[in-house]
């Protein structure tokens, strides 16, 4: 077990499916602020836009960038990324999923909505982790809010298009609807941060965030690995982000040559 991580912390991942790590990532912020600047002016071809109505700013977010940014492929392969996954989801050895990035700018006023990430991924399993690594400051009622225990729900939540809050699926049965998450069922998680902390939720944690309305612009990196009991699962269509020529059967341990084992105990 790493220094960073207390078993305090593996109980409260295991029960809340969410816990925040203070200073662990310190020494890699200017080598993640430098890949992110890049990035926002060489986004990638799946780059998405979203801009609401009588906003200024608009949100960006892309996927699947680590190989083609130095920064971030220094940081994935070179960081405690790694050892910091395999203790929180108790595994042997953790493979990489993919990073994501969003960068909100000043006054986007487009929030990020209640949701899980599980459903949108071409995965099944309980040892997953999402680190949510914010690089500027952030007050808590602009980070991340998460419903401590979500990640327990006898099934997925179905998951939706952000722009029209259709369907992400045609086949929904195997999901369910998204319950209310401030009724005071879920006890919620959210923590103010500053550049170096991360907070470290399971993909089927419900979470969302806040629009960002403030003068200043939120980027934000999220790195997503996977543990020993994760395999392949084909969902009903197109999942985000998309890996079409996977060519993978369900119940399969996901292909080295994309998805790199980064670590062992």
């Amino acid at each position: 077990m790493t220094e960073a991580i207390t078993r305090t912390d593996i109980k409260n991942f295991k029960n809340d499916g969410v816990v925040v790590l203070r200073g662990v990532f310190n020494d890699w912020i200017k080598v993640l602020r430098r890949g992110a600047e890049f990035h926002i002016n060489h986004p990638s071809e799946s780059a998405l836009i979203h801009k609401q109505d009588n906003y200024q700013g608009q949100l960006m977010e892309d996927f699947c960038n680590w190989q083609r940014i130095s920064e971030y492929k220094d940081f994935v392969l070179n960081s405690a990324l790694g050892s910091l996954a395999t203790d929180l989801t108790e595994s042997q050895s953790v493979q990489f999923f993919h990073d994501h990035y969003l960068h909100k700018e000043a006054s986007s006023g487009v929030p990020t909505p209640w949701h899980q990430d599980m459903p949108y991924y071409c995965v099944d399993g309980t040892q997953t982790v999402s680190f949510w690594l914010p690089l500027e400051s952030r007050k808590r009622n602009v980070s991340l809010k998460c419903a401590a225990g979500s990640h327990l729900l006898p099934k997925e939540i179905r998951p939706t298009s952000w722009s029209n809050n259709e369907s992400f699926y045609e086949n929904t049965d195997e999901f369910m609807d998204l319950p209310d998450i401030e009724n005071g069922d879920f006890e919620i998680k959210q923590w103010a941060t500053e550049p170096g902390d991360v907070v470290a939720f399971n993909f089927r944690i419900i979470h969302s965030a806040n629009a960002n309305k403030l003068s200043g612009i939120s980027r934000t990196l999220s790195f997503r690995l996977l543990g020993d009991n994760v395999r392949y699962r084909q969902r009903p269509g197109r999942t985000s982000p998309n890996f079409p020529d996977i060519n993978q059967k369900n119940g399969e341990r996901l292909r080295e040559d994309w998805f790199p084992t980064i670590w062992r105990n």
